[in-house]
């Protein structure tokens, strides 16, 4: 399967490195592999996403394997429900694509595409370069370019993504699997930056088309260098809000203790 033209919708052919679509819209596969498929006008800013400077924090916490308790949890869960006839999946929000390699690793014994998307054209170059075998695009979470009912399974680690378009991609009976904070995510973090530090609400998404299937928490303590607390704390939508002597305190600190909370939820698309 391919991709579908962000532009009218209609399905993309590949040639020549470039992908085109019957209304004659057209778009390169950049050197590294990916393609660009957020037109300029659905850009909400010049460069969207995660900066060079936050993507390349990200890769070096997530490569010291302080969330490999998640990913593989992940990939277990995507392991007992991808059905050997699986034939695409996709990583929403993939970013550099620590995640989706190792998805990739699922879906490929069980001979389907991955695919991975992110708003983040820094990202989705770093993560084509590193991952060859995964397909990846810079493209809208809002509004996915794939075809009606084309994925097996999705993944959204913390991405945005409404579930009209959920509902749209996924397969009659195929699957969401969805990753958010749990109520103590990262609180020691929190506390330095925070005079009261409020728990995460408890999970009350729905998902329209869809049934709960599965609900689990990953939950452990963190021990980090201060390097690494610093980096961590780059990653957070809360990132902005810290004084200069927050960044100097952790920096300084030759174990930072963090503890982590993941809830995990298991989708299953209504037939």
């Amino acid at each position: 399967m391919s991709f579908s033209c962000p532009l009218c919708h209609a399905p993309l052919t590949y040639s020549d490195k470039r992908y085109t679509c019957p209304q004659g819209h057209q778009f390169d596969q950049a050197k590294e592999g990916y393609v660009n498929l957020l037109p300029v006008q659905h850009k909400r800013s010049r460069d969207p996403g995660d900066s060079a400077e936050m993507m390349r924090a990200r890769r070096a916490f997530l490569d010291a394997g302080h969330y490999l308790p998640l990913r593989e949890t992940v990939a277990q869960r995507l392991n007992d429900i991808l059905p050997a006839s699986a034939t695409a999946m996709l990583d929403i929000g993939c970013g550099e694509g620590y995640y989706t390699a190792r998805f990739a690793e699922v879906a490929r014994e069980k001979g389907a595409q991955t695919f991975g998307l992110d708003v983040s054209k820094v990202a989705i170059r770093a993560a084509a370069k590193r991952y060859t075998d995964v397909t990846f695009c810079v493209a809208s979470s809002h509004r996915l370019p794939f075809d009606d009912a084309s994925m097996d399974a999705v993944i959204r680690i913390y991405a945005p993504c409404k579930a009209e378009e959920l509902a749209r991609v996924v397969k009659s009976g195929g699957w969401v699997v969805t990753v958010t904070p749990g109520p103590r995510h990262l609180m020691e973090l929190k506390g330095l930056i925070y005079d009261e530090v409020r728990l995460h609400a408890p999970h009350s998404e729905q998902l329209a088309g869809f049934t709960l299937k599965q609900a689990e928490s990953v939950a452990y303590e963190m021990m980090l260098k201060g390097e690494e607390a610093v980096a961590l704390l780059q990653m957070t939508p809360f990132a902005w809000r810290a004084k200069p002597e927050v960044w100097e305190t952790l920096a300084a600190h030759s174990t930072f203790r963090c503890q982590t909370d993941f809830s995990i939820h298991v989708w299953q698309r209504e037939d």
